[in-house]
């Protein structure tokens, strides 16, 4: 197996310690996305206490990628989905964190 595949096995798996059924192909291209940050231990995860982080997942992913413009919806589902985490949790992946963005968006036909 491919380092790929061995980070999508790893996300599945953390998905399922937080009682999270995904959809394998949308996580896997949600984490293709994220190109060679998926692999660096600093860059892969989202630390949600720090305000500039959250301000570039609103700014780069929901409103960039996405083409999101409600703030206020981006700023309940960014809560949303770090409490799907649990707020302690240190281990929010970017690739899990954005894929339950694209999730709750209704966002993943944009990754056909």
């Amino acid at each position: 197996m491919g380092a790929f595949e061995d980070k999508i096995r790893f996300m599945t798996g953390e998905a399922t310690k937080l009682g999270l059924r995904v959809d394998q192909a949308l996580l896997e291209k949600v984490a293709k996305g994220l190109g060679p940050a998926l692999y660096n231990d600093d860059a892969s995860l989202v630390s949600t206490s720090d305000r500039d982080e959250l301000k570039r997942v609103k700014e780069n992913f929901l409103m960039g990628k996405l083409g999101l413009t409600d703030e206020a919806a981006m700023d309940v589902a960014i809560e949303e989905v770090t409490n799907q985490f649990g707020a302690s949790n240190k281990n929010k992946h970017r690739a899990l964190f954005y894929y339950l963005l694209v999730e709750k968006f209704g966002k993943g036909g944009m990754y056909n």
